[in-house]
């Protein structure tokens, strides 16, 4: 099999339609996760080992009650197959813990097809992929990504960002697609120490200083003139 490899993940991702929003009116469905096809090649599994301290304190139905404010946006097929655009950090978490889990999704998009293949080409076109994977190799075909969030790669900056946003150096872009993997690719250019999911420690100063520079200041969600930054 030919993989189509890059050594570095692009700095600027393609272009994109924003994601949208669940409104008070939207129709919420539940569904299986496991039933869920990724959008992406690799989550930070900090981030999932962090969700799923919290969902293993809470019963099936807080998870569902939690979940229902935060719904998947998804793609479904002429088949009736579904592809998640976000949550799969969240998703990823759950899953782990028990592979029976339901979620709440609402519908963003109806591409009159069925094919798998014609699936992942609109949604290239509409740039709701992450063909990246954890080693920062790509873009990769989308033909290839795993079709199991348990299959997912980690990607360590994945983590370094998500634990930066959750510190405030880094502000939340819901409707930006990859938000965090953009990040995720600026750092990756800059000099760090090594570090891994498992241990963020040996970069985070560094990575702040970085985040908040003047550098990054053409990056959606830079904070460096607020008060975390200072």
């Amino acid at each position: 099999m030919t993989v189509r490899l890059h050594p570095r993940v692009p700095l600027q991702l393609p272009a994109f339609e924003p994601i949208p929003e669940a409104g008070k009116g939207t129709q919420l469905l539940e569904v299986p996760v496991a039933r869920l096809r990724p959008t992406q090649w690799c989550v930070g599994l900090a981030e999932v080992w962090a969700r799923q301290q919290d969902f293993a304190q809470e019963s099936r139905e807080e998870r569902l009650s939690a979940l229902r404010q935060k719904p998947v946006p998804l793609v479904r097929s002429a088949a009736g197959d579904l592809w998640m655009v976000d949550r799969h950090h969240r998703l990823r978490g759950l899953l782990g813990l028990d592979p029976h889990a339901s979620a709440w999704g609402y519908v963003i998009a109806e591409p009159a097809v069925s094919d798998p293949q014609e699936v992942l080409a609109f949604l290239e076109a509409k740039g709701w992929l992450y063909l990246v994977d954890g080693r920062g190799n790509g873009p990769r075909m989308a033909a290839e990504l795993p079709g199991s969030l348990l299959d997912l790669d980690d990607d360590p900056y994945r983590s370094l960002v998500w634990k930066l946003k959750k510190e405030g150096f880094i502000k939340p872009q819901p409707q930006i697609p990859y938000h965090e993997f953009r990040w995720g690719a600026w750092l990756r250019r800059r000099p760090l120490p090594p570090f891994s999911s498992r241990s963020l420690e040996p970069a985070l100063a560094p990575a702040r200083r970085l985040v908040c520079s003047p550098a990054a200041s053409d990056m959606a969600g830079w904070r460096g003139d607020k008060k975390a930054c200072r």
